[in-house]
């Protein structure tokens, strides 16, 4: 068989998105594994829910020939938010399309490891996003020195990361910086470019500043959501708390609490890895410490019979506890390829031998019950 463009625009159609879309949905990340996907309340580019919270004011008791209690409508708001724009995208040579024209094991191969990197970068940005703000921070740069920059964390930079710098009042400084080493520890990264006069600046994801999903630091924020006033609507509070010392008896009452102010119970425990390694040695203390298995091929430890997960992307110090019946991401449509007017996907970059393909789902998380989640914070790290 030769190899074509249009066999390799057939392979990604036929062969590669439904598996992409699975690995993408249920394998990258497993907070994102346990929440409903929907097309349902999609308006034009808008998500619209309405949403009930409170009770029926039409219940109660009364004497045998006494008056019945009036009936009272439900309480409904509506929750509102942009559908986000989430891309990826791959670029094959012609020159490699070539080489494998004649071989079409060659060529499969090739697409395999072009899908895997896809895959793998596509996972690490959804996962970073579910923890992020719809803002995309990245980091703010605490000094500059050359070509390295020390940051307040370099816990979302990785590298080969595309990234531009605003400053503190929403002005673009720099952009398309590309990230060339990382330094976890020290919290520096190394950049192709000398940064000067940057300090409290930010770091984006080239492109994306404003643009990414509503993320758990959104959720667990004191600001408005979803179009509604915290202040005005309590529900739309979470639990937060500030503990130092990790305690059996503190997550029992962060989960009591949301019990009692939402009646939602906690079915999913995320933390950072120095917090599972103190509640790891909280718990081996007592008894033998059970583990659960997940959908995704995930393990997770278990606190009561709920599974508690770490994620590289979950704030040092932290530990959520979420009710993942409460979270649905609305999105227009799942993982698809764009194409052009004539139904290709693969198409050649104006004035390079390369062609690009570009994976796309519009949507964006919401949280339907903030009253029914906590956050644990200030922990100290084991």
């Amino acid at each position: 068989m030769t190899v074509t463009t249009g066999t390799a625009d057939s392979a990604l159609k036929r062969y590669y998105l439904s598996a992409i879309t699975d690995q993408l949905n249920y394998n990258a990340n497993p907070f994102l594994s346990r929440v409903r996907q929907t097309a349902l309340n999609v308006e034009g580019k808008e998500i619209r829910k309405l949403v009930r919270y409170g009770m029926n004011g039409g219940v109660g008791a009364g004497s045998e020939d006494g008056t019945l209690p009036v009936a009272h409508g439900n309480n409904y708001v509506t929750l509102t938010t942009g559908l986000k724009n989430l891309y990826g995208t791959l670029e094959i040579s012609d020159k490699a399309i070539r080489v494998s024209s004649t071989n079409a094991g060659a060529f499969v191969n090739l697409l395999d490891e072009e899908m895997e990197t896809l895959v793998k970068s596509a996972s690490y940005n959804l996962s970073r996003m579910l923890f992020g703000d719809h803002m995309g921070t990245l980091g703010k740069v605490v000094s500059t020195s050359g070509h390295t920059v020390t940051l307040d964390s370099a816990q979302n930079f990785t590298e080969g990361m595309v990234i531009d710098l605003w400053t503190a009042g929403g002005i673009k400084k720099e952009t398309g910086i590309i990230v060339k080493a990382v330094n976890k520890d020290n919290n520096t990264i190394t950049t192709d470019l000398t940064l000067t006069s940057a300090e409290d600046c930010v770091f984006f994801v080239s492109g994306a500043r404003g643009n990414e999903l509503t993320g758990l630091k959104d959720i667990f924020s004191t600001s408005n959501i979803y179009g509604q006033s915290r202040s005005e609507n309590v529900w739309l509070q979470p639990y937060m708390k500030t503990v130092e010392t990790l305690t059996e008896e503190e997550i029992q009452l962060a989960i009591d609490k949301i019990e009692e102010r939402s009646g939602g119970k906690i079915n999913f425990i995320i933390c950072s890895w120095g917090v599972r390694r103190a509640l790891v040695e909280i718990l081996s203390k007592y008894r033998t410490i059970e583990t659960i298995e997940l959908e995704g091929g995930f393990k997770a430890l278990s606190f009561n019979g709920i599974p508690v997960v770490t994620d590289r992307f979950c704030p040092k110090g932290t530990m959520y506890l979420l009710n993942t019946d409460d979270f649905v991401l609305h999105q227009l449509c799942d993982w698809q390829w764009l194409e052009d007017e004539d139904g290709k996907i693969l198409r050649q970059i104006p004035g390079k031998p390369v062609f690009t393909a570009t994976l796309v789902k519009y949507a964006d998380l919401m949280c339907y019950r903030p009253c029914g989640q906590a956050m644990l914070s200030g922990i100290t790290e084991k």
